[in-house]
């Protein structure tokens, strides 16, 4: 059976023409198989939004340009699309129907002209060519879905009227509508205090275990993916450095980048020490007085559920 989504060889580059683009991405080779949970972290530059923005192709040519031999295709029902390759209204389809995406930034991402439910509604009556009221009982049971208080008042406000974590809820809501097969989520929870964080990400976890969606998770923060992912990609100046189930990657880190990085989370280091770095790892160089395996770092949160 083949994956739900497919990348082989996604390589890409940033400029006027392919001969004289700076490379942003190399040979990335990734797999979702639906009902996985996939993160994919490494530091900033590293190339985690180019992948998943150019998963739904919204980078446009120029100044992106792709090689011949990247790929990306999106089996669902066993018919398999290449998205690189898909047309303008092959890609409408695809986009909000099969694939969902959580942008990190709510308030950018909604519309400030419309109401919130609205821009939901409007999605429902794109794809699945829902009537004025369908669509809005479909709004209203979504945001009971996603614990939005008071959904049917909700549906009548305006983005700037609700918190940042109602306006991620209102995110998850449309990105979740049609029952897509894959949600991208690129740093959903960055903008959000770390109780609505924890909120929004056992709601997202709750759904996709529900409805068995495939997930591609970006995030910095390696305590969420060593409780919320099941798989995890580790980027590196473009490339994937290295790639296993979460409980292999997180004991038993093989790439020297990828120790560096576990290595480099929240410690105890004493009052006036110099929090190490990543480069501090790859360079077996000390920082101040403490060396780097006299450091007590906190330790990644354990997990039964999630492989």
């Amino acid at each position: 059976m083949a994956a739900l989504l497919n990348i082989t060889q996604l390589s890409a580059g940033f400029g006027a023409t392919a001969s004289s683009s700076t490379k942003a991405l190399q040979n990335i080779n990734l797999q979702i198989e639906a009902g996985q949970w996939l993160a994919l972290v490494g530091e900033s530059g590293s190339g985690k939004s180019i992948t998943a923005l150019s998963i739904l192709r919204l980078l446009t040519t120029p100044p992106i340009h792709y090689t011949n031999d990247s790929n990306i295709t999106l089996t669902v029902n066993d018919n398999a699309t290449s998205l690189l390759n898909a047309t303008t209204q092959q890609l409408q389809q695809i986009r909000g129907k099969h694939i969902g995406m959580v942008f990190q930034e709510p308030m950018s991402s909604l519309n400030p002209t419309m109401r919130c439910g609205e821009q939901v509604a409007e999605v429902l009556q794109q794809h699945l060519q829902l009537t004025q009221q369908a669509a809005y009982e479909k709004v209203i049971a979504l945001f009971t879905q996603v614990q939005l208080p008071n959904p049917q008042l909700t549906y009548k406000k305006y983005p700037h009227q609700l918190s940042g974590g109602q306006k991620q809820r209102v995110m998850i809501a449309m990105a979740l509508s049609c029952n897509p097969s894959l949600l991208i989520c690129d740093e959903p929870t960055t903008a959000l205090d770390v109780t609505v964080q924890k909120e929004i990400l056992d709601l997202l976890l709750t759904l996709q275990q529900a409805k068995g969606i495939g997930v591609l998770f970006i995030s910095h923060d390696l305590a969420l993916v060593a409780k919320y992912a099941t798989h995890i990609a580790v980027l590196y100046q473009g490339s994937v450095v290295e790639y296993n189930t979460k409980n292999n990657l997180l004991q038993q880190p093989q790439h020297p980048y990828t120790k560096a990085l576990l290595a480099c989370r929240p410690a105890n280091y004493p009052q006036g020490v110099r929090l190490p770095v990543v480069s501090d790892f790859l360079n077996k160089s000390t920082h101040t007085n403490l060396t780097v395996n006299e450091a007590v770092v906190a330790p990644l949160p354990q997990v039964t559920n999630n492989p």
